[in-house]
């Protein structure tokens, strides 16, 4: 089964789990956009996506930078509403951290490492920059690896130097569409890409 890595930077997005559920676009820095990423990332009609990581690259205060995993195969707790995903990352920004992986609930992990760590950890098959101004992706080779990374920014973008290092590293950089989307909107066009292209529909 092919895997598939969402990476969604959040350049605002709370790093403690000191935030109110009930503020998550205010006092959580935008958290709320991560909790619809992760939700879209997962959710079919009457299950989840198991082959699926999600992973939110978090740089907002106080203690940036931290990344929170949700792993599809250990995946439990999560319902799919806000609150449910905010309740889940709230309680991984609260467990102590270091550069590797601690876990918090069943399929939930939270690490203290940089973004070019993260990168290099991944290292799968094909890494994509997704963004406005990249190709098309029905024209890309997506068909051809068995573990894929896409790369997202959150409302603000994708901070430049982050850019480059992915850049540098010769990250295809590709496009959903000809419009401006939400993040989690991105991502259900991807993952309809995978299904069709998985389906033998293209």
């Amino acid at each position: 089964m092919k895997v598939y890595n969402f990476v969604l930077v959040g350049t605002t997005m709370c790093t403690a789990g000191e935030f109110s559920l009930n503020d998550l676009a205010g006092g959580a820095g935008r958290l709320d956009i991560a909790c619809r990423f992760v939700n879209s990332c997962f959710f079919l009609s009457h299950s989840l996506r198991r082959n699926v990581r999600c992973y939110l690259h978090l740089l907002g205060e106080p203690e940036p930078p931290k990344t929170v995993l949700f792993e599809g195969a250990n995946l439990r707790y999560l319902n799919p509403d806000e609150r449910s995903a905010g309740s889940l990352i709230k309680k991984a920004l609260s467990v102590d951290v270091g550069e590797g992986w601690a876990r918090s609930t069943p399929g939930v992990y939270v690490s203290g490492m940089t973004f070019a760590q993260l990168i290099e950890a991944l290292g799968s098959d094909f890494m994509v920059l997704l963004s406005e101004d990249g190709a098309d992706i029905r024209t890309s080779r997506l068909s051809a690896s068995d573990e894929l990374t896409f790369i997202l920014g959150d409302h603000r973008g994708l901070p430049a130097p982050l850019e480059q290092h992915l850049l540098e590293r010769g990250v295809d950089k590709l496009s959903v569409g000809p419009l401006s989307l939400h993040a989690d909107h991105c991502v259900v066009l991807v993952l309809n890409e995978l299904d069709r292209l998985e389906a033998g529909w293209r």
